[in-house]
């Protein structure tokens, strides 16, 4: 089989006829409407299995319909619009937020090059000399669905979760585009159907290791999911940005959360996993990347990913949001700036002839050990002693000092609260009960019951 009939000539993209072209455009519609409902199910299975739980078990054999069974009931439920709020971007918000998740998998390889009814097409709708700058264009237009949603709500809550979903995707998404920049030097294209050529031999997961662990926290992230769902943080803010949404436009919110699973886990098997190539030792076999058979390896590999955000909601805690975005602006992105300057390095070498094979793999080393070093002494390191807190002056003083400083009061709001840096909680003392006490109160119980 010649190259032609594995990787897609460039010129196949744009000549494919209407009808096929609206065949490509309806599979990939199908494909990301019914794995959503699909992960759901597996979802609450899995967590179910994970935690020693039943999961659903009810609609249908063994459960199997419980996805269908709860968007038949969000469509029938009524859709409640409450007042004060900005209409018709109300409505429009999450539209704006499922829309982008279905037109980013417009670039992503599914398999080579195969003959559709007669026509050598590609397993790909379209292709673009930039195309993973149109996933990462389209996907960050889904945020503004977000922000309108929990403007256009008129409430505090869905506002909070609104703000905190902008900046968390925002930085989030700078560490996702360095980790891509990574693997543009890499492969020498920006088209996603080259960056699956250039991985035939090694996957760019194993030359391109650090830049394949920041993007995998930075799609968790992306994704707001567990452990970094917090704008959606239950004890703060009720249900987030969605919380004055209900029926059918609620469903579009949780349909695009989990498109946007299916779309970063599709793209991360796109740069890091060798798209639709057949892994070890299944790639030994002549056929494995021909034909149709590339499309179940490349599905395979999204379920992969898919399972590791039900992993990660089923064992981490939701993390502050401080730890989030110190873990985001003070760790990732200042690691993938170091990271990308090593590959462009190490492809300067390769074009002036060095051996690109033991460099890579010589920094790659010097990379982990940096890190390794870098965690340990952020671990190891003696904490800051804070400094003591003054005490109040007496209640005989006319005026107090402008110095002092009151102390910590975790009840002053009616409810506990933890303390902020630099603060401590007054020492606790248990008051002594008298058994003479205890017996006097008993005594007059029995003569009240009396």
């Amino acid at each position: 089989m010649t190259i032609e009939a594995v990787y897609p000539d460039p010129a196949l993209f744009g000549h494919d006829p209407w009808w096929l072209v609206l065949g490509k455009a309806l599979a990939i519609f199908v494909f990301l409407v019914l794995t959503p409902l699909l992960t759901i199910l597996a979802e609450r299975k899995v967590m179910a299995w994970m935690q020693m739980r039943v999961g659903p078990n009810r609609v249908g054999p063994r459960g199997m319909l419980q996805s269908l069974a709860d968007g038949i009931k969000l469509a029938l439920k009524e859709g409640i619009v409450p007042k004060g709020v900005d209409k018709p971007i109300y409505i429009l918000a999450p539209i704006i937020a499922a829309v982008p998740a279905f037109m980013a998998f417009a670039v992503i390889p599914f398999g080579p090059a195969v003959s559709i009814f007669g026509h050598y097409t590609p397993l790909q709708l379209t292709d673009l000399p930039v195309a993973v700058l149109y996933v990462l264009a389209a996907t960050s237009i889904g945020v503004y669905g977000i922000v309108l949603a929990g403007w256009a709500s008129g409430s505090t809550y869905p506002l909070l979760g609104g703000l905190r979903s902008t900046a968390q995707v925002i930085s989030y998404e700078i560490a996702m585009a360095l980790s891509f920049a990574a693997v543009f030097l890499d492969a020498g294209t920006m088209s996603t159907s080259g960056i699956v050529a250039a991985q035939e031999h090694t996957w760019y997961v194993f030359l391109l290791l650090p830049s394949f662990l920041i993007y995998v926290t930075s799609m968790v992230g992306e994704t707001n999911r567990a452990p970094f769902d917090l704008p959606e943080a239950e004890g703060e803010l009720v249900g987030g940005f969605h919380t004055e949404y209900s029926s059918l436009s609620f469903a579009m919110f949780m349909l695009a959360e989990y498109v946007n699973m299916v779309t970063v886990s599709a793209l991360a098997t796109t740069l890091f996993l060798g798209g639709w190539h057949a892994p070890f030792p299944l790639s030994l076999w002549d056929g494995a990347n021909s034909g149709w058979w590339p499309v179940l390896w490349f599905t395979l590999k999204v379920w992969g990913f898919l399972f590791v955000f039900v992993w990660l909601r089923a064992t981490l805690p939701r993390l502050r949001y401080d730890q989030f975005m110190g873990l985001g602006w003070k760790i990732l992105i200042p690691i993938s700036l170091v990271w990308v300057m090593i590959v462009a390095t190490v492809r300067a070498f390769r074009n002036e002839g060095y051996d690109v094979r033991s460099i890579a793999l010589v920094v790659a080393g010097l990379v982990v050990a940096l890190v390794v070093v870098m965690l340990l002494w952020k671990r190891l390191r003696p904490g800051r002693v804070p400094a003591p807190e003054k005490r109040v002056e007496p209640q005989g003083r006319a005026e107090p000092s402008p110095e002092t400083l009151e102390p910590f009061d975790p009840m002053a709001g009616g409810y506990p609260v933890p303390p902020m840096p630099g603060q401590t909680l007054p020492a606790f003392r248990r008051t002594p009960v008298s058994v003479t006490s205890a017996h006097s109160t008993g005594s007059t119980q029995e003569n009240s019951d009396d």
